[in-house]
């Protein structure tokens, strides 16, 4: 073996190291019954649609008739994240989720209802939340500073991930980071299209 791969087998063998050791602790260890049920209830699609519900609302105050737009370019973007994750990403680097793991699965508390046979990395859930609370972020930035708090939003539901036993932390991460990448994106090209610069000032 080259120095060049054993260097990168080791950095590869250190950063799952890591990741197994950051994934006991929230799991194991940064627990306590409330946050059991609240990361349960953040990865349930039906809990969060009282806050898209209110955003659309919100869209429709500020870019009118425009809103149809801005949310169908929402939907498309989510769909985009998600097939870019689910069908793409996770298939490429195929790796089994900590619940499926022979080495991990016996040491995690599972608190999901099931573990999903897909791939593990990266985590849609992450990758989805992060990219539309980026596009709401950036589209209603003019509007009110609270609006940055929908990156909570999102963290929260990442952070819900790997407390339930369902992904690792760098799934969640990448997911995070590639999601809000993406939204910014789909912001900027949403506003070149219907001119929202104007009301995000």
């Amino acid at each position: 073996m080259s120095t060049y791969l054993q260097i990168f087998h080791s950095f590869i063998t250190y950063s799952q190291q890591i990741d197994n050791a950051v994934m006991l602790l929230v799991n194991r260890q940064w627990t306590n019954p409330l946050m059991d049920n609240v990361a349960i209830f953040m990865r349930e699609s039906i809990f969060h649609i009282p806050l898209y519900l209110f955003l659309f609302f919100i869209a429709f105050q500020v870019f009118g008739k425009k809103a149809w737009w801005w949310i169908l370019a929402a939907f498309a973007l989510i769909a985009f994240t998600d097939l870019l994750s689910s069908q793409v990403i996770k298939y490429t680097f195929n790796r089994l989720r900590p619940c499926r793991d022979p080495f991990m699965a016996p040491q995690i508390r599972f608190l999901a209802k099931y573990c999903g046979s897909n791939p593990s990395f990266t985590s849609s859930h992450a990758l989805n939340h992060f990219a539309f609370a980026a596009y709401a972020a950036f589209s209603f930035r003019g509007i009110s500073k609270w609006i940055n708090l929908l990156y909570v939003w999102a963290a929260i539901i990442a952070y819900s991930q790997v407390y339930v036993g369902v992904h690792y932390p760098s799934d969640v991460l990448a997911g995070g980071l590639l999601g809000a990448f993406l939204g910014w994106l789909g912001y900027r090209v949403t506003n070149q299209a219907l001119s929202l610069h104007e009301y995000a000032k």
